[in-house]
């Protein structure tokens, strides 16, 4: 089964660049799905949140999060983190690493060995 890594152009976003870097590196084919380009379906978000949990997807450190109004970033659930993602994908953690229902989101190298079993 095909991996696919979400994200943002890796000339834009420094972390999905270190990904795809690293797995170029690796020789690990992924198909590659840019959501500034495309539209990412609801139910991508949806499977997102129920394989990693919406707090590790939203991206509380970005700027896109600190630019929110006090009012967005208080009282946070799952159903309005998921409307924030969908309104803004900057919001969500980069990159998006999927296979089927498992989910890795943000870049980490030794997640990435053990996930392609290198």
């Amino acid at each position: 089964m095909t991996s696919t890594l979400y994200g943002i152009s890796p000339k834009i976003c420094d972390t999905v660049k270190k990904a795809v870097t690293w797995l170029d590196a690796n020789h690990q084919q992924v198909k590659f799905f840019d959501y500034r380009e495309q539209p990412l379906p609801e139910a991508t978000i949806d499977s997102w949140i129920a394989a990693i949990g919406w707090e590790a997807l939203l991206n509380k450190r970005s700027t896109s999060f600190r630019a929110l109004s006090e009012l967005d970033k208080q009282d946070l659930t799952a159903a309005k983190a998921k409307q924030l993602m969908l309104a803004n994908t900057t919001l969500i953690k980069r990159p998006v690493l999927q296979q089927g229902d498992k989910v890795m989101a943000g870049f980490n190298e030794v997640a990435y060995r053990e996930w392609f079993g290198l």
